[in-house]
Parts: structure tokens; C-alpha cells; sequence
């Protein structure tokens, strides 16, 4: 019996993110979710008892994956510098994803602090992975600017939701510009 109830609540998390990538937030209805699943709609109260509940359920499984993506993808570079760049386009890559916009969007309007509260937490791990970096460059203050670089990255994926997807390699290439050079400009008439 309880093998069949995980079986069916792993169906409705499979069936939100392809609720919400095929349609945005407002796809995700519990009605929705009956017909994806074919599961009466009763039933999927039984598994969750609000939209906002299937949202914090599937950033408690989807955020270590994703955080484990962004991982692996650092550590198949070989330099700091790599790894940094690897770090902010992987998140960048990670935003632009359909569901993850849509998950975003509902965190914000639907849940409580605490559970936005816990998925900032989770985000936390992935400023982890820069703190690692940033050590072995030699930073000073490590944490202090993992956190500043993380925020670049988030002002960047919005920038790119508002933008749109022509720009998004412009952006990612600001942001990663941004985090191994800063403010400091480059090029012809420098100083000048």
C-alpha cells in the first residue's frame, strides 16, 4: 500500500512539471493534475492538500537535482575560473527552464515564509559549491562573496525572463563577465 501511494504521488509531481512547463503556473490545477494522472480530482487532495503543497514538495525533490547538475558541471572543469563560469551559466540554464520559471512564480505568491524560507535554504547549497572555489582562489572573504555573485546570478536570470530568450546569451555572458571581472571595464579607451 504505501509502495502504491509513492508510486502515485511520484505520477502527480511528474505530471506538475509537465503541467507547468507545457502551460505557466496557471496549468497547474488540481483538476489538471486529475486528468494528467487519471486520478479523481478527490483523490489528489488525498497526496496534497493545496497547489502550493505540490510546489514545496517538488522543490524539495527537483532543488538537490538541479544543485547536483550545476555540481557536475563544475567539477568537470578544470580551472577556478571554470568553475565559476560553469556555476553561473549553469544556474542561468536552470532559470530559463519552463518549470523552474513557473515553480519560481508560484513560490513567490503561494507559500508561506517558511517554506520559502526552506528553499532559500536549499539555494544555499549551491553558494556552497562557489565558496569551495572562491577559497582555492585565494578570496579573503569567501562566503561574503559567494552571496554577492549569487545575487548577480538571480538578477541575471530575471533579467532574462524579462528579456527574452534572444537575449539570454547576452546575459549569461554579462553575468559570467561580471563575476570574474567585476565593474572593472576592458578594451580599447580604458582609463582614457
Amino acid at each position: 500500500m504505501a509502495e502504491h501511494r509513492q508510486l502515485q504521488r511520484a505520477a502527480l509531481l511528474d505530471a506538475a512539471r509537465e503541467l507547468l512547463a507545457d502551460g505557466g503556473r496557471d496549468a497547474l490545477t488540481f483538476s489538471a493534475l486529475a486528468a494528467r494522472t487519471g486520478l479523481a480530482r478527490s483523490s489528489v487532495y488525498e497526496y496534497f492538500r493545496s497547489r502550493a503543497a505540490v510546489v514545496e514538495e517538488l522543490c524539495a525533490v527537483d532543488l538537490p537535482l538541479w544543485a547536483a547538475e550545476i555540481e557536475a558541471g563544475m567539477a568537470a572543469c578544470g580551472s577556478a575560473g571554470e568553475r565559476i563560469e560553469a556555476y553561473v551559466r549553469g544556474q542561468l540554464l536552470l532559470a530559463a527552464d519552463p518549470r523552474h520559471r513557473a515553480v519560481a512564480a508560484i513560490s513567490e505568491l503561494e507559500l508561506d515564509a517558511a517554506a520559502r524560507e526552506r528553499i532559500r535554504s536549499a539555494h544555499g547549497s549551491l553558494v556552497s559549491l562557489l565558496m569551495e572555489t572562491l577559497t582555492e582562489l585565494g578570496h579573503e572573504r569567501p562566503r561574503l562573496a559567494a552571496a554577492l555573485l549569487q545575487g548577480a546570478v538571480e538578477a541575471a536570470a530575471r533579467q532574462a525572463e524579462r528579456s527574452g530568450p534572444e537575449d539570454a546569451g547576452v546575459i549569461a555572458d554579462a553575468a559570467v563577465a561580471l563575476a570574474m571581472r567585476g565593474l572593472v571595464p576592458t578594451g580599447p579607451g580604458v582609463g582614457a
